[in-house]
């Protein structure tokens, strides 16, 4: 056996550094891991070698990146190589767009944990209009509110919480509670920063995305992104133009659903804040099947029937074995992967924010809408402040509609972060186990503590089985002792019944 680390992530400044001091090389290029890793399943030669002789040509390695993933097809070998990009000064908003990419990484700076400035994105398409004065004004008066907000809540959960700050390590901690519920007064027009990790392809398709959208913050965003790699990587990253998939589409089906919609009965209010649409149906006898299917050498057609008939006892023997042995930082097993849970959720843009990161779930999303109420923080009402709150909130939806008017993509910057969406998530068991553990934390903020106990107290309800062990993982001894009768520990499990049903009817 032999293992060589081909390559890492290594700083642009530093490589910048190397280059002044040895000279600027072309081998300095993601490029040549993903042409070499291409050439593996062709050419019989150590991979150390290949390498070696893609460092060698540069111009030839770059030729073969292009035939090999756009000529050949094979588009997974620009995956090999990766780029970490520092991205700063975009709106809220705008991260909403680029978090959406799944097979990426982002670390974006948190307004739960930073004092935030006075500093937002005027949108292009409304500088010099009619709406550049009131929208600057209206982020003024958010942004007063957000600091006198601060200032009472700080001095609030100090006094709240007195024996906690007797602490002064907890200090920070404290402050960061005042800080999380005061910026739910500021506007998505706020500026942000992120550090994204993302691979070529998902990168290409991502430039893709941003050259086709009706915002030009994205196509901005996309055209800065594009200009920092494309001397660095110009054989992996060619299809990156607006195209008519991504233009076009959403539109005409907006256009189709609402003639569709005028013909339809309405419902009755908005419907509830967390709401389960969908499930699978019988998913503890789903997942119990493939239980059984990993553990014996059964079809699964027939683990399915033995799982139907099953008693109850036999049932949670079986799911008691499969948790028995994991702790609060473990994921479930994968069996769990094979029922699903649809939930249509009203939440916030705050909350947005945070459940948009489990990019394993499947998650689509109506625009905002003001219509839908706010959230607003109980320690608001707490210090009194509720009534300022709303009339900010309500100031910025009414120049949300007029703006709407003319520029409907644009509308959205003004509003603030208690402002609410509705949001449509599709999430396997074992996802939503992940969801759970981390939300629900004692730790986790309030508001997505709030959406992720809801989501799984339904889950709970339709699949008793499956989400026996759900929870925060701060309360996971507590979870585990009521399934066990005894604390988490490290041991090896049968599943049981394994041998019983070995043979197969």
């Amino acid at each position: 056996m032999e293992v060589n680390l081909a390559g890492y992530n290594v700083d642009a400044e530093v490589l910048g550094e190397m280059s002044k001091k040895c000279g600027k090389s072309d081998e300095l290029t993601p490029e040549i891991i993903a042409a070499a890793y291409a050439r593996i399943s062709r050419d019989p030669r150590p991979i150390k070698e290949i390498r070696k002789d893609a460092r060698s040509e540069v111009e030839r390695t770059r030729r073969s990146n292009s035939t090999i993933i756009f000529r050949m097809g094979h588009h997974s070998v620009a995956e090999h190589a990766v780029f970490n990009l520092d991205i700063v000064g975009v709106s809220r908003l705008a991260m909403e767009e680029l978090e959406k990419f799944r097979l990426s990484a982002y670390t974006e700076k948190s307004q739960r944990y930073i004092t935030l400035d006075k500093d937002h994105v005027l949108p292009k398409e409304i500088a010099g209009t009619e709406f550049e004065a009131s929208f600057r004004d209206i982020i003024k008066q958010q942004n007063e509110t957000y600091f006198l907000l601060f200032d009472k809540l700080k001095k609030h959960v100090f006094e709240k919480h007195a024996e906690i700050a007797k602490d002064h390590k907890k200090h920070e901690m404290l402050e960061g509670w005042a800080k999380e519920d005061a910026r739910y007064i500021t506007a998505l027009a706020t500026e942000s920063q992120v550090g994204q990790t993302v691979n070529a392809r998902t990168l290409e398709l991502m430039l893709r995305r941003f050259a086709s959208h009706p915002l030009e913050e994205i196509r901005e965003l996309g055209r800065a992104i594009y200009e920092k790699i494309a001397n660095v990587a110009p054989s992996i990253v060619l299809f990156n133009e607006a195209n008519d998939r991504d233009q076009k589409t959403y539109p005409e089906l907006k256009t189709l659903a609402n003639t569709i919609k005028q013909k339809a009965t309405p419902s009755e209010g908005p419907g509830k804040d967390v709401e389960l649409v969908e499930y699978t149906q019988n998913a503890d006898n789903i997942i119990a099947a493939s239980l059984l299917h990993t553990s014996t050498n059964c079809p699964y057609k027939d683990c399915l029937s033995i799982a139907h008939e099953m008693s109850e006892t036999e049932k949670s023997d079986l799911f008691r074995a499969a948790g028995k042995n994991i702790q609060f930082y473990d994921s479930m097993l994968r069996e769990f992967e094979y029922v699903n849970l649809t939930f249509n959720i009203i939440l916030s843009s705050a909350c947005f924010g945070q459940l948009k990161r489990h990019r394993m779930a499947t998650i689509t999303a109506q625009p905002y809408d003001p219509s839908l109420g706010i959230t607003i923080p109980e320690s608001i009402k707490e210090i009194g402040e509720e009534t300022l709150f709303q009339d900010i909130a309500a100031r910025s939806a009414e120049l949300y509609s007029k703006i709407l008017v003319s520029y409907p993509e644009v509308a959205p910057y003004i509003l603030t972060n208690a402002h609410r969406k509705r949001v449509l998530i599709r999430s396997n068991a074992r996802e939503l186990y992940h969801i759970s553990r981390l939300r629900e934390d004692a730790h986790a903020q309030w508001d997505i503590q709030n959406i992720s106990r809801a989501m799984t107290e339904q889950a709970r309800k339709v699949m008793p089985q499956t989400f026996a062990l759900a929870g925060g993982k701060d309360r996971y001894n507590e979870i585990y002792e009521n399934v066990y009768g005894t604390a988490p520990k490290v041991t090896k499990a049968v599943l049981p019944g394994a041998k019983k049903i070995a043979n197969c009817p």
